[in-house]
């Protein structure tokens, strides 16, 4: 249990890092964005599954999915 929590915490950080990088975002900036538009708790919810995707899908369908949730980055 403690390593799947520590697996699930490595992965946020490193698609926050990720999603920063390719939105020319600071990590902080990526952070405070996803949380606003709930996509650390979309990344939360599906990590099972998200995890086993290419992190360009990953980061397109998390772009998408905030940008439903009302966010403006595309």
């Amino acid at each position: 249990m403690e390593e799947e929590v520590r697996n699930n915490e490595e992965y946020v950080v490193a698609i926050i890092s990720e999603f920063a990088k390719a939105k020319h975002l600071t990590q902080s900036q990526a952070f405070r964005y996803l949380r606003r538009f709930k996509g650390i708790s979309l990344i939360n919810l599906h990590y099972n599954i998200m995890h086993t995707l290419r992190m360009e899908d990953v980061l397109d369908d998390l772009t998408a999915y905030c940008r439903r949730q009302g966010g403006a980055i595309a």
